[in-house]
């Protein structure tokens, strides 16, 4: 049989349980669909919440990375001041202002790192040459010539170090 629209055979009307049956396995998969979608909308919320975490708890990091040569240059004051005869006032001051300038860095959650006596450690130290020992390991922090420093575990800064052979 064929319709005038088409000259094309007509399908065989389907009985009811047919009907009843492929509208059900459109059901399912619409439902499929929308379950899919739901929980394509959870990850994404999910994501989001993360990455906007991430990015507040590190929204301070180029700041921070910013004031680390001014500490720098504190601890270069206080290294050379100390051996300057009538700057004690002025070297106190100093280590008062860098104390309080740490603690409020630390409140940040700016940490230093790389100590000497510490195993050298690549993730956070640099090199900047290497000496013998003097009774220490090798491989070893024998000095460091500029603090390395982590924001809430994240290595900021590496400490550059002389290490022991």
């Amino acid at each position: 049989m064929t319709t005038p629209e088409n000259d094309a055979p007509a399908e065989a009307p389907l009985s009811l349980e047919e009907q009843v049956e492929k509208l059900k396995q459109e059901v399912a998969a619409e439902a499929d669909k929308r379950l899919r979608a739901l929980a394509e909308t959870e990850n994404l919320k999910k994501r989001l919440i993360r990455e906007k975490e991430e990015f507040v708890r590190y929204a301070a990091e180029s700041v921070l990375a910013d004031l680390l040569p001014v500490l720098d240059n504190l601890d270069l004051a206080l290294a050379h001041g100390a051996a300057v005869p009538g700057c004690k006032d002025v070297v106190l001051g100093v280590e008062m202002t860098r104390k309080v300038f740490l603690d409020t860095l630390a409140r940040h959650g700016l940490e230093p790192c790389g100590a000497p006596g510490e195993e050298f450690n690549p993730e956070i130290h640099e090199a900047v040459g290497a000496q013998p020992g003097g009774g220490m390991a090798p491989g070893h922090v024998l000095s460091v010539m500029q603090a390395g420093y982590r924001l809430r575990g994240r290595l900021l800064r590496p400490a550059k170090v002389m290490v022991s052979q």
